[in-house]
């Protein structure tokens, strides 16, 4: 008798994902590139010349050309915006300018601003009164809806 096994590789769920995507949005890092913004970007990083022969001579190794493509990918490298803060890590996400703010109207942006809008006054959510009105603080009311019965 036969035997057949099959592996496959599987997605953590949905929720794990979200979760991880999450922490790190939330400890993304602040960068500005090392080298200025000056630079083309679409340009290798400056190399000294080596003679014409020891540039056909490669390492026997796959890896080491696959990780000197990876580092030269970009010519720039990222450095914290605050110098007292660490380098950001291979895993990190990172930003360059901050997101700019919702809570004004902002037409040159598209933002509509938050002035105005109806919030739920018991919401943790994004429609809560504490996020949507932006600390500027809120009018609640109460409605009595009478309605009639069959």
């Amino acid at each position: 008798s036969c035997t057949v096994k099959t592996c496959w590789m599987r997605l953590p769920p949905f929720r794990v994902i979200g979760d991880l995507l999450k922490d790190r949005f939330d400890g993304a890092s602040h960068v500005t590139s090392a080298n200025g913004h000056h630079r083309n970007s679409n340009k290798p990083p400056n190399r000294p010349t080596h003679h014409p022969k020891l540039n056909n001579i490669s390492p026997n190794s796959i890896h080491n050309k696959r990780e000197n493509r990876r580092k030269h990918k970009y010519s720039f490298q990222l450095k914290p915006f605050n110098p007292e803060h660490k380098p950001p890590g291979i895993k990190d996400l990172v930003y360059y300018e901050m997101s700019p703010g919702f809570c004004e109207k902002n037409p040159k942006l598209g933002i509509q601003g938050t002035h105005g809008r109806q919030c739920n006054d018991t919401s943790m959510g994004v429609d809560g009164c504490d996020i949507m009105c932006c600390g500027r603080g809120y009018r609640t009311y109460e409605v009595v809806v009478v309605e009639r019965c069959n």
